[in-house]
């Protein structure tokens, strides 16, 4: 009983492995499609976990988001 309670309680840890394990079995999705696709699994408000988000994570999304043109910034930037 005491794990499933642990299992449900989310961490910044928990809620990071979540997303690496989801861009992982979905190659073709983004770090963004992650969080939102977990927030809708577990009916959480997109706007609520941004606590939960590692700075690594919200590093790679806006990694993807200045990639796509959707914000602004990066400058001149080496191909990876």
């Amino acid at each position: 009983m005491s794990n499933e309670i642990e299992e449900a309680i989310l961490t910044k840890k928990r809620f990071s492995k979540l997303i690496e394990n989801y861009v992982a079995q979905h190659p073709d999705s983004t770090y963004m499609d992650a969080v939102i696709n977990i927030c809708d699994e577990r009916s959480l408000d997109p706007i609520d976990v941004g606590k939960l988000i590692s700075h690594a994570i919200k590093d790679k999304i806006e990694a993807e988001a200045i990639k796509n043109n959707l914000v602004k910034g990066g400058g001149n930037s080496l191909p990876i």
